[in-house]
């Protein structure tokens, strides 16, 4: 029969593997933001210049597309 020690100990022991496991996953998940938000700035001044070139485009809502 484990002594309340022994109990004490298991739990820390699940308990910082599970901390571990979480501090691994912020940590991936902050790379993974980072990436992310790298992508999305990139796209968004591609997108910038494009529609300062006039080319290409995206029709919203009611706009006549340009062959009209």
């Amino acid at each position: 029969m484990p002594t309340d020690i022994e109990t004490l100990e298991e739990r820390i022991a699940h308990l910082q593997r599970a901390m571990d496991d979480l501090s691994d996953t912020v940590a991936r998940q902050d790379r993974d933001i980072d990436h992310l938000t790298r992508r999305l700035a990139l796209l968004i001044e591609r997108e910038a210049e494009r529609s300062a070139e006039g080319s290409g485009g995206v029709i919203l809502g009611d706009e006549r597309p340009p062959h009209y």
